[in-house]
């Protein structure tokens, strides 16, 4: 990636979102940092805690990511900012609409761009 573009950031964000879909573990983990950290609402976790549950299927149903915004830190680091729509998938098929806000910085390691940090903020969420 030469010149870093919000296409080519949100495309590696995009292939993240897909391995949820299609519950492909081995494209999670890819695409994850070694040291990955993430924000939830639930806590923090690593990228053990976000591959796992993709182990036993797809975790998300569909999904749509809107209000892209990237800042480019430097050459080998952006961070992706965007809402996220999307249903999680339950026994008894998708489940109800759910709206996150997300950051992602995505890092060049070793030739390759990796997800190192994500905090996923949910729609309606207290604000200081």
């Amino acid at each position: 990636m030469p010149a870093l573009r919000l296409d080519d950031i949100l495309g590696l964000e995009t292939e993240v979102w897909q391995a949820l879909v299609d519950g492909d573990a081995a494209a999670d983990e890819r695409l994850l940092a070694e040291d990955f950290v993430g924000v939830y609402p639930t806590g923090f976790a690593g990228r053990d805690d976000h591959v796992t549950p993709v182990q036993e299927g797809p975790t998300v149903s569909d999904f749509v990511l809107a209000e892209t915004r990237l800042l480019v830190v430097s050459d080998t680091a952006a961070l992706l900012a965007y809402r996220a729509d999307y249903r999680r998938v339950t026994p008894d098929g998708p489940g109800p609409p759910e709206t996150m806000f997300v950051s992602s910085l995505w890092c060049e390691r070793d030739g390759r761009w990796v997800n190192v940090f994500s905090q996923d903020t949910p729609e309606g969420a207290a604000t200081p």
